[in-house]
C-alpha cells in the first residue's frame, strides 16, 4: 500500500527514535537470546585486545583476537542487515490503517507500528549479540577500521610468526585503502620475493565490500577490447551492486546504535516531536551520504561525481553497440530520471527510436524506466525535500552528495545560497579543465637540440600537447640492427617478460632485456661486449637531448631502461579490436570519466620524464599516440621508425597508449628518467660498475643531467597530428613499457 506523503516524514522520524530507545534499552537490560555459536562479543573490545598482546608480543593471541574483530564486525553487519529484512513487514497490518485514521487515533496506530518493527528488531539482533556488543563504538574505533589499520598490524604479526602468506595477504590489505604508506609499498615488494609467497596472497581481503568497483574496472576492460555484449552486462552487474552497496549502507544508518537529541548537545529541542524530527533528519541525511561513500574508491579522498548516472550512460552505449536497442532504451530513461532535460540523452533516445523505426509515442508506452532506479530516484527525492525542509525550519545542517538534484525541490529561501554554491562548483570545474593541460613537472620544451644530424619531426604545436617532442636521426641503422640483433640474441636467456604473453593483450608475445642482463650476458660470452655498451650507451645519448630540449631541473637520473619487443602472435589476429598498450600515463592513474590522475600505487610516481627510442618500423600497427584524458581523444599518432625517439613528460597531460601489433615484431628502447635520487636505476649503476671491473669505463652525462658538448642544428618539419577521434580505452596502472 502507497504511505500518504503528508505522512511520510512522520513515519521515518518515529520509526528512528523508537529504534533508537529500542536499542537502548537492550543496551541496559541484555539479552538472553544467542547463536549456536555463542552471543557475538564486541569487535571493538577484541580489537583492544589483540592491540595489548601485539604491544606484549603474545603474536599468537594478538593474531587470534585481532582476526575475531574482523570477523565479528563483518558479522554484525550481516546480521544488521538480516534482521533488517526479517523484520521488514513488523507492524504492516497497522499501515492499512493510518491513511484512513486521524487525529490521535492515527498517532498511535503509527506508534503501533514503529513499535512493532522496533520489538522484532531488539529479539532478532539481541538473540545473537552479547550486551556489551550492543553498545556504541567509538569514533577512534570506526576510524581504525575504516582505515584497515588491523591489516597493519597483521601484517607485522604473521610475519613475526613465520606465516608469509597471510603476511604479504594482510599487507596488501591494508596497502589498497592506504596507497601513500610508502614503508608497506616497500614490505610488499620484499614479500613478493621471498621464497613461499605466491600471487594469490596479493588479494584484498576486504574486496567483498567494495565489489561494485571490481565489477565497474571490469566494465571499462570490456569497453577497451570493445567486447560491447559483455560490457553491457557488466555495466548492468556494476549498477546493480552500486544500488546493492548503497542499501547496505542505509541500513547501517538505520541499524547502528545512535545517541538521543540530548546527548547531542542540540538546544531548544524539549519536545518528543521536536526530539523525532532531528533523529529522522540525522537519519536521512546520513543516508543520502551513502551516495558519497559508495562512489568513493578506498584510500580516495573525493568521491567519483555522478557515480551511479555515468554508469547508466555507459551501459546504454555498450547495449546499443551490443544491439541491444530495448535495453538501451530503458537505460537511457532511467539515466533521464536523473537528468530529464540532458540535450544529448533527449538526441540519443530520439535516435534509438528512429533506428527501430517506431516513433516515440508508441514507445514510451512500452519502454520505462528500470524499477530499482526509479525507486531510487523517487526516495532520494523524498528524502531531500524532507531535509531541505528540515534546514529552513529547524536549523539542521544537510550536504547534498547529488549534482542531479533538481530546483524544485530547494525551498524558495534557500534557492539563492543553492543556487550560488552549484554556480562555485560549475566555476571550480570549468577552471580545473582549463588547468588541465598545465604541466607543472619543471620542464619546458624548446631547448637546443645538442646533437649535429638530430632534427625535431613534431613539438608540442604539432602533437597538439605540452612538453611533447619526436625527433628524427637519433640513433644510425647500422645502431639499429645492432639492437635488433640483441634483442633476437638475448631474448630466451634475457629478463623481462620472458617471451610470454603479453601483460596488456593476449595477441602479442613480449621479450625484454636491461643494461644489467645485457653487461652479464656479455660477461658470459652470450653476447657481444659492443653491442651491451650500446645499449647503455644510447641510454646517455637520449637524456642528453631530451635533458637541453626540455630545459631540465638539475639531478634527473635514469629510472629504469628497457629493451622490450612486441611480436603478433601468428593466427592470434582475425577480428582484434583491442590496443597494444591501454592508454595511461607514467606516473599516476588516469580516471577517464573524471579527468583525475591518483599519484598512488600501482603507478610509478616518482617518473618525471618518459622517452622510447624506436628501432624498427617494419611491422604493422603498434604507433604510439597521445590522447586528452578522456582517454578517447586522440591528439596525435607516431609511426616508430629506425631512430626515432619521441620524449614528454611523464604527468597527466601526457595520456599515452600504442594500438595493436597485428604483424611483425616491434622493438624499441624504453627509458624513464625521475628527479628523485631514491628511485635511480640501480641495476644501470650495477652495470656500469661490472665494466669499471673489467676496466672499461663508460661515457656519461654529467651528475646533474646536464648535456654536455655543443649545440647542434636542428631542424624542424612540421606535420599536421591526427584528426581527433572518439573510441573509449581503458586506463590501467603498472609497469610502462611504451
Amino acid at each position: 500500500m502507497a504511505l500518504d506523503a503528508n505522512h511520510f516524514a512522520v513515519y521515518v522520524a518515529m520509526q528512528s527514535i523508537i529504534l533508537s530507545f529500542s536499542t537502548l534499552i537492550l543496551t541496559a537490560s541484555g539479552s538472553s537470546f544467542t547463536s549456536s555459536m555463542g552471543p557475538l562479543l564486541p569487535y571493538d573490545l577484541l580489537y583492544y585486545s589483540g592491540v595489548r598482546a601485539y604491544f606484549q608480543e603474545d603474536w599468537d593471541k594478538a593474531a587470534e583476537f585481532l582476526e575475531k574483530s574482523i570477523a565479528n564486525k563483518e558479522s554484525m553487519r550481516r546480521l544488521r542487515r538480516k534482521c533488517h529484512e526479517d523484520c521488514f513487514d513488523a507492524g504492516t497490518d497497522m499501515l492499512a490503517k493510518l491513511d484512513s485514521e486521524g487525529g490521535s487515533l492515527w498517532d498511535l496506530q503509527a506508534l503501533e507500528w514503529v513499535q512493532q518493527r522496533a520489538e522484532c528488531l531488539r529479539f532478532c539482533v539481541g538473540r545473537s549479540v552479547s550486551p556489551a556488543g550492543l553498545l556504541p563504538v567509538s569514533i577512534d574505533i570506526d576510524y581504525e577500521f575504516s582505515t584497515r589499520n588491523p591489516y597493519n598490524f597483521l601484517q607485522v604479526i604473521y610475519y613475526k610468526l613465520e606465516k608469509l602468506q597471510k603476511a604479504a595477504s594482510a599487507a596488501h590489505t591494508f596497502f589498497v585503502a592506504n596507497p601513500s604508506h610508502l614503508e608497506m609499498r616497500n614490505n610488499i615488494e620484499k614479500y613478493r620475493r621471498m621464497k613461499g609467497v605466491t600471487e594469490a596472497a596479493f588479494q584484498d581481503r576486504e574486496q567483498h565490500k567494495e565489489m561494485h568497483w571490481a565489477l565497474y574496472d571490469s566494465a571499462l576492460l570490456s569497453e577497451a577490447s570493445s567486447d560491447w555484449p559483455l560490457a553491457a552486462r557488466k555495466w548492468r552487474e556494476s549498477v546493480n551492486e552500486t544500488l546493492r552497496q548503497t542499501e547496505d549502507c542505509r541500513v547501517h544508518c538505520q541499524m547502528s546504535p545512535q545517541s538521543l537529541p540530548e546527548d547531542r548537545g542540540v538546544d531548544g529541542v524539549d519536545g518528543v516531536f521536536e526530539k523525532a524530527a532531528v533523529l529522522s533528519l540525522s537519519l536521512l541525511s546520513c543516508q543520502q551520504s551513502c551516495v558519497t561513500q559508495v562512489a568513493t574508491r578506498p584510500g580516495r579522498i573525493s568521491a567519483q561525481e555522478d557515480f551511479l548516472p555515468t554508469q547508466l550512460e555507459h551501459q546504454h552505449i555498450a547495449q546499443f553497440k551490443a544491439d541491444d536497442l530495448a535495453g538501451a532504451i530503458q537505460t537511457l530513461h532511467s539515466l533521464l530520471l536523473f537528468y530529464p532535460s540532458d540535450t544529448d540523452s533527449l538526441g540519443n533516445l530520439q535516435f534509438y527510436y528512429e533506428t527501430l523505426g517506431e516513433d516515440k509515442e508508441s514507445q514510451d508506452k512500452d519502454k520505462q524506466p528500470a524499477q530499482e532506479i526509479a525507486n531510487y530516484v523517487n526516495r532520494s527525492l523524498q528524502e531531500k525535500k524532507l531535509l531541505y525542509f528540515g534546514k529552513e525550519n529547524l536549523g539542521s545542517d544537510f550536504i547534498d552528495p547529488d549534482l542531479w538534484t533538481p530546483e524544485d525541490v530547494i525551498p524558495e529561501s534557500l534557492r539563492e545560497s543553492w543556487r550560488a554554491e552549484k554556480e562555485k562548483l560549475n566555476k571550480n570545474v570549468k577552471e580545473e579543465e582549463k588547468e588541465e593541460e598545465m604541466d607543472d613537472s619543471g620542464f619546458y620544451a624548446g631547448g637546443p637540440v645538442p646533437q649535429v644530424g638530430v632534427t625535431i619531426t613534431m613539438d608540442d604545436v604539432a602533437m597538439n600537447g605540452t612538453n611533447r617532442v619526436v625527433l628524427d636521426g637519433v640513433m644510425t641503422s647500422k645502431e639499429c640492427d645492432t639492437l635488433l640483433q640483441l634483442a633476437t640474441a638475448a631474448a630466451s636467456a634475457g629478463d623481462g617478460y620472458r617471451g610470454r604473453r603479453s601483460p596488456h593483450t593476449p595477441h602479442e608475445k613480449f621479450e625484454g632485456l636491461t643494461v644489467l642482463k645485457a653487461a652479464k650476458l656479455a660477461q658470459d660470452g652470450m653476447v657481444n661486449q659492443s653491442d651491451a655498451r650500446l645499449l647503455h650507451e644510447l641510454g646517455e645519448r637520449v637524456r642528453t637531448l631530451l635533458d637541453s630540449y626540455f630545459r631540465s631541473p638539475p639531478g634527473l637520473v635514469f629510472s629504469f631502461t628497457h629493451l622490450v619487443c612486441r611480436t603478433a602472435i601468428t593466427g592470434d589476429q582475425e577480428g582484434r579490436l583491442d590496443l597494444s598498450h591501454p592508454v595511461h600515463v607514467d606516473n599516476c592513474l588516469l580516471e577517464p570519466e573524471t579527468g583525475h590522475c591518483w599519484r598512488e600505487a600501482p603507478a610509478f610516481t616518482h617518473r618525471d620524464l618518459s622517452a622510447v627510442l624506436y628501432l624498427n618500423d617494419n611491422f604493422d600497427g603498434g604507433d604510439l599516440f597521445f590522447t586528452t584524458r578522456d582517454a578517447k581523444t586522440v591528439q596525435a599518432r607516431v609511426r616508430p621508425g629506425c631512430g626515432r625517439l619521441v620524449g614528454f613528460s611523464s604527468g597527466p597531460v601526457n595520456p599515452h597508449g600504442v594500438t595493436a601489433v597485428t604483424a611483425g615484431r616491434r622493438c624499441a628502447l624504453a627509458l624513464w628518467f625521475t628527479k628523485e635520487k631514491l628511485h635511480r636505476d640501480v641495476e644501470r649503476e650495477e652495470a656500469e660498475a661490472l665494466w669499471a671491473a673489467d676496466g672499461q669505463g663508460v661515457a656519461k652525462a654529467t651528475e646533474e643531467g646536464e648535456a654536455k658538448g655543443t649545440s647542434g642544428r636542428s631542424g624542424r618539419s612540421q606535420t599536421q597530428g591526427d584528426k581527433k577521434s572518439r573510441g573509449r580505452g581503458r586506463v590501467t596502472g603498472g609497469k610502462d613499457e611504451l
